[in-house]
């Protein structure tokens, strides 16, 4: 299966270290290099870089790496393909608009037979289950609360009925975003850590890099890192239960 990267942090970060251990498994520390893909929010847009090339093989990915991009919200995604063939349109995440602000989508698993009727606005482009599901999201968040943006509670209870239910027909470990907060569901494995004050050395775990976070942030910065397995040797990562959904908003989880 595919593997997922988020970030949601207080204040913009970039996500150079991570993304470099993340990178490393599209096709060297391991078989994700069916295509890959980043957003990143700022302000109210969104910066998408996708490849079909394996990220360990990519120029762009290897722009990401050298690039620190600064962002509040980040969702990356590295494919091993179950749905749909190799190609551009295929690679998460994926990107659509909805009340005035971009949405961002990835998906790791492999959903049976989910089919629901698309009958408005929101369309898959390629042909993954992770599109159709991420298509019909949105579709129904339309259909419940209609052209008023909801409040962050209604949102949360929405997206855990949905994800629940999409989670019925597979493995559903997702991350969704629209720049004010990273929705995430886990179905198998998805681990997270919070990196705040006082700050210390990371040293990950695919590749021979170590950063001493003490050095390159404030006591004010919070910043938590959700992917499927940690990136880190030498930091406590926290487990997602199966079936947990949880919403990071600066930096932290918070209730739902």
């Amino acid at each position: 299966m595919c593997q997922l990267l988020g970030m949601n942090c207080n204040v913009p970060t970039d996500i150079v270290f991570s993304f470099t251990g993340f990178a490393t498994r599209g096709g060297r520390t391991d078989a994700h290099k069916d295509g890959w893909g980043i957003a990143f929010f700022e302000g109210s847009g969104v910066r998408h870089f996708v490849d079909y090339e394996a990220a360990i093989a990519s120029p762009i990915a290897e722009l990401i790496k050298r690039y620190p991009i600064k962002s509040k919200n980040v969702i990356a995604h590295i494919r091993k393909a179950t749905h749909g063939h190799i190609a551009l349109e295929n690679c998460h995440p994926f990107v659509r608009e909805l009340w005035g602000r971009y949405w961002v989508f990835a998906h790791n698993g492999d959903l049976k037979d989910f089919t629901p009727t698309l009958d408005g606005a929101f369309r898959p482009v390629g042909n993954t289950d992770s599109e159709w599901a991420f298509c019909y999201i949105l579709q129904q968040l339309r259909r419940r609360f209609g052209d008023a943006l909801p409040s962050q509670p209604a949102l949360t209870a929405a997206l855990r009925e949905l994800t629940t239910e999409i989670a019925a027909y597979g493995t559903f470990n997702m991350m969704l975003s629209d720049g004010s907060a990273l929705f995430t569901h886990c179905s198998t494995r998805l681990f997270f850590i919070v990196r705040q004050y006082p700050f210390a050395e990371a040293r990950l775990s695919d590749e021979d890099v170590r950063v001493d976070f003490s050095q390159v942030t404030t006591p004010n910065d919070r910043v938590a890192i959700i992917v499927t397995e940690p990136l880190t040797a030498n930091e406590r990562w926290t487990a997602f239960q199966p079936g947990e959904f949880k919403v990071f908003v600066d930096g932290q989880p918070i209730a739902p």
